[in-house]
């Protein structure tokens, strides 16, 4: 039976997704209603410019006084969608003390602070869920959390930001560089004005931090996670990929350890085989790749950003929430039981692509081997392609890790290793900067999916 008072619900923030929330809340209402239990009313909006023009949102919700909102104490669940730390933190703890469940989208606060939130929502016998802060529509913190409860995951791979798929994704299907298809991306509204969060790695970052948390039962936080943007990655780089049957990708990467005894948590670009099911994941679309011992590999897919996408996955929190305020109980909360160590990206083993400006004589091949040998770093091939003085090509060999070529002026050598140890490539790395036959460590990017 449903029952006839209905579930109050606070929103803050009436942007792009704020605004979806409210039309779906507002346009589905009996919908809702049915898969609830009780119709859902939403009794007020926080938004910083009231007298901005929102279609669709009623004017007399509108309110600039959030504080006063969230302390109602007649409030159900509040709905978050405004990001940023403060005052929402602050906000958010708020809700709690006064009865409230909390849904947001708030990525960077769960990265940052999820252990303390997790807390105070138990303290306060209420919920808090955030299935959009990661992969916006794609159902992915539900599945870990509960469909995957009893399984131990052991890696997380994903391409979880579409503004940095939607780039790589252009400078390998077009050629573009790295700049012109950053202006497409902003011209087609895919990357902010200040497009930093996205093509440095933070946003990555803070959804890298909740995902690893989440698979591993441990509590994981944004500064525990290594960041490299996609900046330097160039057209040449694009180009060595595909020599290799490989695609350059934006790469969140939460894997356990060989032992089980630590993880790591890691965002930067890399290159994986186009046999892998991420290669294909184009435009600004997000995929999640799950390797658990029981289950095996499973592939999350779909739009990770956008009104409409995120909004669904807001819904689908809001549901549950309200779902549990009429069995008054309360949903999945932390789960930080294994308190496994998080280890630095120096443990972390993986295989390398090295790209180095050299020069073009005898020995040079064997210097850089030893280089590799001294370290402990093997070495799979070597591709050596020879520029004549206008910077023109040559020609290209592979080479043996012994072999030289006895032509005088530059050369580009690329090197690609067997799996290594993160701290062992950086040190052979900085030893090759020394030499006297290397002009230049072009760059280095990682091989993964493998």
């Amino acid at each position: 039976m449903m029952r006839t008072r209905p579930l109050k619900v606070a929103l803050l923030g009436c942007g792009v997704v704020g605004s979806e929330v409210t039309r779906i809340l507002t346009t589905q209402a009996d919908d809702l209603a049915a898969r609830i239990g009780a119709p859902v009313e939403l009794a007020g909006i926080a938004v910083r410019r009231p007298h901005r023009v929102r279609e669709g949102v009623p004017a007399e919700l509108l309110t600039t006084d959030a504080t006063a909102l969230v302390k109602r104490g007649d409030i159900d669940v509040v709905v978050e969608v405004i990001g940023g730390i403060e005052p929402v933190r602050t906000l958010i703890t708020t809700a709690f003390e006064h009865g409230a469940s909390v849904v947001s989208a708030n990525k960077a606060l769960l990265a940052a602070d999820g252990a303390n939130l997790h807390a105070r929502a138990v303290e306060n016998g209420v919920d808090l869920y955030y299935e959009a802060a990661v992969a916006g529509a794609i159902p992915l913190i539900r599945p870990l959390r509960e469909s995957l409860a009893g399984d131990k995951v052991n890696r997380v791979l994903g391409i979880v930001n579409g503004t940095t798929n939607f780039i790589l994704d252009k400078m390998d299907s077009t050629g573009a560089g790295y700049s012109e298809a950053l202006d497409e991306a902003t011209a087609l509204g895919y990357a902010e004005a200040d497009p930093t969060a996205d093509v440095e790695g933070f946003d990555a970052a803070a959804k890298a931090a909740i995902l690893a948390g989440i698979a591993f039962h441990t509590r994981v936080t944004i500064d525990d996670v290594h960041r490299e943007g996609l900046t330097e990655v160039t057209a040449g780089d694009i180009a060595s990929a595909r020599k290799m049957g490989c695609i350059v990708k934006m790469l969140a990467i939460c894997e356990r350890s060989a032992d089980g005894r630590s993880v790591t948590a890691r965002v930067h670009p890399a290159m994986i085989p186009l046999s892998h099911p991420l290669a294909s994941v184009r435009e600004a679309y997000n995929a999640v790749f799950v390797e658990a011992e029981a289950a095996g590999r499973l592939m999350f897919y779909g739009r990770g950003a956008g009104g409409a996408p995120t909004a669904s996955a807001v819904l689908g929190d809001l549901v549950a929430a309200c779902r549990n305020k009429l069995a008054a109980t309360t949903g999945a909360g932390e789960s930080a039981y294994a308190q496994l160590p998080v280890s630095p990206m120096g443990d972390v083993v993986t295989r390398y692509h090295i790209s180095l400006d050299v020069a073009d004589k005898p020995g040079v091949l064997a210097q850089v081997a030893t280089v590799f040998a001294e370290h402990g770093v093997s070495i799979d091939t070597v591709r050596q392609q020879s520029r004549n003085q206008g910077g023109g090509d040559e020609g290209a060999v592979e080479q043996g890790a012994g072999g030289g070529r006895r032509e005088g002026g530059e050369a580009s050598l690329v090197v690609v290793t067997h799996r290594a140890q993160d701290a062992a490539l950086s040190a052979t790395v900085s030893s090759l900067r020394k030499l006297d036959t290397v002009r230049g460590v072009a760059s280095i990017m990682r091989v993964e999916g493998e």
